[in-house]
């Protein structure tokens, strides 16, 4: 029996609600990824594409209870595509729990993704680093063991342009390592940065704790400057930051990034340029029963100002404009979403994954698809263990204008998959096209791919 997750009945029920109430709410990106609760964003650009690893957090969770990161990835920072899971605590045997806020980075042909677990061993939290050859993974245990443990949190990696790499992690403190160009050992010892109010800013209330870092630190390095983008304060956590002429210091604390916002009391930063913007990731808890333990990932793009510094970002449901558009002439994968109601992902026995748990009404909406001068006919790859359905080509909204229906059939198996065809009308120009699913009762089928023809059918 197929049994769709809460979260996907969570916004099934919330979506409804919206689009009955505000016409505009479909047009609405963020959150990133509605099928899932995902947190701390860790976004990668390599060839051409952001790859944001996340992590997971549970449906229903009343703590940070998290078992796997998740991977999605987009060309033009609209559209993302679902790669599933490609690490977990099963990756390292060594890890009890808490799949914790890691990050990835690339070098040496090869892709090492450093993440805070809980040592079976010792029960204090560890960092561990799987590696992969390809940014999709799958990721296994690097090491067999820690690459470092002091009991804290958060990793993130910065390669400088001389080659020499550094891993900063902490809370409550923060500290760094050197790292030796395999990516997997140090050298010299665990450093502690100085938490110093002028490098970090004041906290009040918190005598322990004077400075506003808390957690989550992401460094990078423009034009010459350090940056320091950090979770401040808690809680609920804003997001400052800080910079420095080198790698190591001296920090000087510059401001607030994102102020205290959403209804998730952790904010996590990550922070990239792609194909000539900024852009801001964080999380909130936007989605439908999310909150501090049930968090989402959004992105909004910002411009420096002139003087290197960050201006202040709010947390917007619009998130950030298409940089590009989408071929709708070549195999789409059908987990590439920018909006979604009702769907869920899950592996594929074609390989990769498709959607699936559709019932009558669910729709994905992908944005900025570019038909040019016109389609004529729309393919799917389809499964269904029942009765079938339809899948409604629509163009603008849910229930906009109708350019063609595809029919289901019934083929035996939710992982028996066929290729269905349909003509369409009406489709030109750059447009947000709409799947919806249409049929009668509980799950109707499943969705491998999806294409368009300018030619006949053939």
């Amino acid at each position: 029996m197929r049994t769709r997750p809460l979260l996907s009945l969570l916004c099934t029920a919330a979506m409804a609600v919206l689009a009955a109430a505000v016409p505009t709410a479909a047009h609405a990106d963020n959150p990133i990824v509605q099928t899932v609760y995902t947190a701390d964003p860790a976004p990668l650009v390599y060839n051409g594409r952001v790859y944001l690893y996340t992590g997971h957090d549970e449906d229903n969770s009343t703590y940070f209870t998290m078992k796997e990161w998740r991977l999605y990835s987009s060309a033009d920072m609209v559209n993302w595509t679902d790669h599933g899971s490609p690490m977990s605590l099963a990756t390292f045997s060594w890890a009890k729990s808490d799949a914790w806020a890691g990050q990835v980075v690339a070098r040496n042909g090869k892709f090492y993704w450093y993440v805070p677990v809980t040592n079976r061993a010792t029960g204090r939290m560890a960092i561990g680093v799987g590696v992969a050859s390809s940014p999709t993974g799958p990721f296994t245990d690097a090491l067999g063991r820690p690459l470092v443990e002091n009991g804290e949190i958060d990793p993130t990696v910065l390669v400088d342009d001389d080659g020499q790499a550094y891993l900063y992690w902490g809370n409550p403190n923060l500290w760094y390592v050197r790292l030796n160009p395999d990516m997997i050992s140090y050298s010299g010892g665990v450093t502690s940065i100085p938490l110093t109010t002028a490098g970090f800013g004041t906290r009040t209330g918190n005598a322990s704790r004077p400075t506003l870092y808390e957690e989550g630190p992401w460094v990078y390095k423009r034009n010459g400057v350090y940056y320091n983008v950090f979770a401040a304060k808690c809680c609920s956590e804003f997001i400052g930051y800080s910079t420095a002429p080198g790698p190591t210091g001296p920090w000087t604390y510059r401001g607030t990034v994102m102020p205290t916002q959403g209804s998730s009391f952790t904010n996590h930063p990550g922070v990239i340029d792609f194909n000539g913007s900024s852009y801001f990731f964080y999380h909130n808890g936007a989605l439908p029963g999310g909150g501090g333990y049930t968090r989402s990932v959004a992105v909004e793009r910002f411009t420096y100002n002139a003087d290197g510094t960050i201006p202040t970002i709010n947390m917007t449901t619009g998130g950030a404009p298409q940089n590009g558009t989408l071929d709708p002439y070549v195999r789409q994968e059908a987990e590439t979403i920018a909006w979604s109601s009702g769907v869920e992902t899950e592996a594929a026995s074609e390989g990769g994954r498709n959607i699936g748990y559709l019932e009558n009404g669910d729709y994905v909406k992908v944005k900025g698809v570019a038909f040019g001068s016109g389609a004529t006919s729309f393919s799917a790859r389809v499964a269904s263990a029942a009765a079938g359905g339809r899948i409604e080509v629509r163009l603008g909204s849910p229930t906009g204008t109708l350019a063609g229906t595809c029919t289901v059939p019934g083929t035996g198996g939710w992982q028996t998959w066929t290729t269905v065809s349909c003509p369409v009308s009406g489709v030109s120009g750059t447009r947000d096209l709409y799947l919806r699913f249409t049929g009668g009762s509980g799950y109707l089928f499943n969705v491998n791919w999806w294409r368009f023809a300018a030619g006949s059918l053939g």
